[in-house]
């Protein structure tokens, strides 16, 4: 489903910039420099003004479609660990700060580690 409005997203894109490439402007446009054609200017200007509107309205459209589909089936999470997640490789689980912030619970968290150390290790300087 998504692909397929992706794809229709990019052909309006494409057809809406050579519209708009196309209209007069005040150099002359690349498409209606000269008088001849099978439309007056003014009829070409009107085709081109409408033609520009009703694809900036479908850019529109499947720009919004689009992203709502990106966020249909999308659960709010949070950066904080809840319980009974699963916790990183290599340490304990942090609390939920109690009292404190957040720093407090982690420095909490690295005395915990630097307790019990696993075998003998080199003497720090403070």
């Amino acid at each position: 489903m998504q692909t397929v409005v992706i794809v229709i997203h990019l052909m309006i894109v494409a057809v809406m910039i050579g519209a708009v490439l196309l209209q007069k402007s005040e150099g002359g446009g690349l498409g209606m420099g000269g008088g001849a054609g099978f439309m007056s200017s003014r009829g070409t200007a009107n085709l081109l003004s409408r033609t520009t509107a009703i694809l900036a309205a479908g850019f529109f459209l499947t720009s919004l479609f689009l992203s709502w589909y990106a966020g249909y089936d999308r659960k709010p999470s949070s950066i904080i660990g809840q319980p009974g997640q699963t916790q990183p490789a290599g340490g304990s689980p942090i609390a939920p700060p109690t009292s404190g912030g957040i720093l407090d619970s982690l420095k909490k968290a690295d005395e915990q580690q630097n307790q019990a150390p696993a075998g003998p290790q080199v003497p720090r300087s403070q």
